[in-house]
């Protein structure tokens, strides 16, 4: 089984959408309008769909590790994390804190995320 989406709530359906897209060089796959404009935008993970999808509710800022899907983590080399750091700050993302493999961020909506560049073991498929 591969995973198939994740979705992401934003009030602000295109900006974010063109944050992530441009951050992590994710294709547009698919747009959605409706009689109110953009409802969702569908980016290109590789293996599956980041859902961009629209709702108008106030979600509560995660902090660390908490219930449900808490954090979108994206595999950096460790030798292009200094770079992708900055081009993150410089799009608007703001950097909380940096461990030995990974760095945390929020974006323009207060989700949190990551790049990382921890070793992980083989897959074997």
């Amino acid at each position: 089984m591969l995973l198939h989406h994740l979705a992401l709530g934003a009030q602000e359906v295109a900006s974010l959408a063109k944050f992530y897209s441009t951050a992590f060089e994710l294709p547009v796959v698919a747009e959605h309008e409706d009689e109110a404009g953009v409802r969702a935008i569908w980016l290109d993970l590789g293996t599956g769909v980041l859902m961009i999808e629209r709702t108008l509710r106030e979600r509560p800022e995660v902090e660390g590790v908490d219930r449900g899907l808490f954090l979108l983590a994206f595999r950096v080399d460790a030798a292009e994390r200094a770079s992708r750091e900055r081009l993150l700050v410089d799009a608007g993302a703001v950097r909380e804190e940096r461990s030995r493999y990974s760095t945390y961020f929020r974006d323009l909506e207060g989700n949190r995320f990551a790049i990382s560049c921890y070793p992980l073991p083989p897959i074997e498929k």
